[in-house]
């Protein structure tokens, strides 16, 4: 147990960070050596899978704890339903608070709001509408403007500080920190792969990453003496695109340092429909022009290695601050970057580099001692997060509504011997360009990857034959053997699993199982008495309202 009895939680996400762009994961030319120290105080997991390739869908099951076909909210903008419990709801639940600071990518749900009363206004309607969470700083970090208008409608914190500290203009979050200067002195924008081995046009210590740190600082500053438990959400748009890094980040990073693309040729040789649809979108081709990738690289390794020293400054507020020793800290991200792996730019799909993610949790009770510097192969998934959290908080998980487990075990090296087989992501790209080019009816749009320590299935609603990579003979899955007629066995056991979790009892969350199984058995002594044939059959108290002589009938 920490030391001051308190337990605190610091849930750091970046957004769009590859699970192999670590040292500690195993890149051999970005060096990460606060990320790397965090590691070595607490667990790094080598497989877990986030529940959606995509922000939106990903974050709501981070967040509630539950499978994207459970919460509803599968694509970017689609409003998570009022009524989900979400990580504040079971953390208030135990005594304790949930703030964000930075993004959520969540889109309220206006019409269940208006249907119950809620104003946004209220607390329970303001909480309704940001995620579950009390709003310390709320920024999306995507303040993209053109002809249709804003990409978010909402008001930008982070423009604001730009703004206060002079930084022109009617969107100064592109035109400095997400552009740089052409030889004419006019703006390159980020938005243009062309032009990410620029510098941004910022100070660095007034680009993104340092302004969000500073305002986690700020948040520690006020916590540090208050008795109540929280969790701090602190989730970092970088290095999500634009590719566009300030000096000196911008080139920190070179040819020499760049990891060869892990594709083939012969996946664009009769590829499956999906795959191709993705692989011949804009973003697919511009990926295979070397000199965007080698641009790209070059600016996205900055991004990272600007938000590991972010965290060194971070994790050295909580030192001298003495808040390490009651606070756990973890370390992800909602989902990876193709970066030209595959033919594919981008997430969207189920190939490694976009669907798992790096995860590393510091536990400062003296119960995880054992597990410090470790590492765990076992299959984790992005929704274990929230009942870890509860349990870390000495509190029951809601096992009606938390679709994942506890990875406290794990985090001490005692794994339970029932640990899961396989691991689940769902996609539902029916608001895509690529459904409409292959002619696919919006609730069709979907795809569902299971996978075990050996395959991975990948099932297409539509009529679409299936995905199917064997992990142990093709580990960078480069050969889709989901139509080979050798694998037939393989896909069975593939249906096997994603059958045994479609019937998962995912929608059944008003009352616990132990609610269930205390109530078993008592509407007898409620009087409703079937199957009785005479009084002897049961316990007399359990007729004695139903036995003796009758009250008087009226006359």
């Amino acid at each position: 147990m920490p030391k001051s009895g308190k337990k605190n939680i610091l849930f750091l996400m970046f957004d769009q960070l590859r699970f192999d762009y670590l040292s500690c994961y195993g890149h051999p030319h970005l060096h990460t050596p606060n990320l790397d120290w965090l590691a070595s105080q607490g667990v790094r997991f080598t497989n877990c899978y986030v529940q959606s390739p995509i922000c939106g869908a990903s974050r709501m099951s981070f967040y509630t704890g539950r499978y994207v076909s459970s919460h509803g909210a599968a694509w970017n903008g689609f409003p998570l339903k009022v009524g989900e419990m979400t990580l504040g709801d079971h953390l208030r639940e135990l005594g304790g608070d949930a703030y964000l600071i930075g993004k959520t990518h969540m889109r309220v749900d206006a019409k269940g709001m208006a249907r119950l009363g809620l104003t946004p206004d209220s607390i329970i309607g303001a909480r309704v509408a940001e995620c579950g969470f009390d709003i310390f700083v709320r920024d999306d970090g995507l303040w993209g403007m053109g002809p249709d208008g804003a990409y978010d409608e909402q008001a930008s914190a982070y423009n604001q500080y730009l703004r206060d500290k002079g930084y022109e203009g009617e969107n100064p979050w592109h035109d400095f920190a997400n552009a740089g200067l052409d030889a004419e002195g006019n703006i390159a924008s980020g938005w243009l792969y062309g032009n990410s081995h620029l510098p941004a046009n910022i100070a660095e210590e007034d680009s993104e990453t340092p302004w969000l740190t500073q305002q986690a600082i700020k948040f520690l500053e006020e916590k540090a003496d208050k008795d109540k438990p929280w969790l701090c959400h602190v989730s970092y748009i970088k290095p999500h695109w634009p590719y566009i890094v300030p000096a000196p980040y911008h080139k920190l990073y070179g040819p020499e340092s760049f990891l060869a693309p892990i594709r083939d040729t012969a996946e664009l040789d009769a590829p499956h429909p999906v795959y191709a649809a993705f692989a011949q979108n804009a973003i697919g081709k511009a990926f295979r022009n070397e000199e965007v990738r080698e641009k790209v690289l070059g600016a996205y390794m900055g991004l990272i290695k600007q938000i590991d020293d972010q965290m060194g400054v971070l994790f050295d507020y909580l030192k001298s601050s003495g808040q390490m020793e009651n606070t756990m800290i973890v370390a992800t991200s909602d989902h990876g970057d193709y970066l030209g792996d595959h033919w594919l730019g981008e997430k969207d799909l189920f190939h490694s580099p976009s669907v798992k993610v790096p995860l590393i949790i510091y536990d400062p009770s003296a119960t995880a001692d054992a597990g410090r510097g470790s590492v765990c192969d076992a299959l984790v998934e992005a929704i274990d997060l929230a009942p870890t959290f509860t349990d870390f908080m000495a509190g029951a998980i809601a096992d009606e509504w938390l679709e994942g487990r506890s990875l406290i075990p794990l985090l001490s090296g005692s794994p339970p011997r029932d640990w899961r087989d396989y691991v689940i992501s769902e996609y539902d790209y029916s608001m895509s360009p690529m459904a409409a080019k292959l002619g696919i009816a919006p609730k069709d749009a979907r795809l569902f990857m299971v996978a075990d320590d050996r395959w991975k299935l990948v099932h297409c609603e539509g009529g679409l034959p299936p995905m199917l990579f064997d992990l142990k003979e093709d580990p960078d899955e480069l050969n889709d053997l989901g139509r080979h007629p050798d694998y037939q066995e393989a896909r069975k056991h593939g249906y096997a699993m994603l059958y045994d979790w479609a019937l998962r009892c995912g929608q059944r969350t008003t009352l616990s199982t132990n609610e269930i199984v205390s109530n078993r058995g008592k509407s007898r002594r409620k009087g409703i008495v079937l199957g009785l044939a005479k009084e002897s059959d049961a316990e007399a108290e359990i007729l004695e309202k139903y036995t003796g002589k009758p009250p008087a009938r009226p006359i």
